[in-house]
């Protein structure tokens, strides 16, 4: 059992933790075990995502302050769930740890979303869905590269097979 002094601290670090954070994600952990959790902490990790399990009601009083508290109870309402809820803070690329996440969901049916702020928004289920589609930063980074190489490939394959034509020439002429 925690104490009062405990808690408050714990809610303190909760309540500075969601105001750095890009995205932050509420998901329901019921069901899950303690050695799939600390897979996720550690793939979340490698991407420099937080990963916490906090009780409800020490999450309900680290978000007082947030602007967004209104609309998220009204959307998100953390009361009607159960048990501990887990939070990943992400404070670079928002998108990364809903990829993260929605892989960890596919594979363990118990976990599930509940939903979110980005950028001071909130996020439902819906939307975190929909943004786990989005291809993350170093795919578009890659996908830009290639549209940017493409051109200069043509271009060299192009020159490339004039060579090859008149080679191809030269060893018709010599084979006669």
């Amino acid at each position: 059992m925690l104490t009062r002094a405990q808690k408050e601290q714990i809610v303190k670090e909760l309540a500075d933790k969601i105001k750095r954070q890009q995205s932050l994600i509420f998901t329901d952990i019921t069901g899950v075990s303690v050695g799939e959790i600390q897979d996720l902490r550690r793939k979340l990790r490698e991407q420099e995502i937080e990963y916490k399990v906090a009780k409800k009601n020490l999450i309900k009083l680290a978000l007082e302050n947030h602007p967004v508290r209104q609309e998220l109870s009204n959307k998100v309402n953390i009361s009607e769930f159960k048990g501990t809820l887990g939070l990943a803070f992400n404070y670079k690329d928002p998108i990364s740890s809903i990829k993260i996440l929605d892989n960890f969901a596919k594979k363990h049916k118990n976990f599930k979303f509940l939903g979110g702020i980005m950028e001071n928004k909130v996020l439902t289920i819906e939307d975190i869905k929909e943004l786990a589609k989005i291809p993350s930063k170093q795919e578009l980074l890659a996908m830009f590269v290639n549209s940017l190489k493409a051109p200069i490939n043509g271009f060299i394959n192009a020159l490339q097979g004039n060579i090859r034509n008149l080679v191809g020439i030269f060893n018709a002429i010599s084979n006669k």
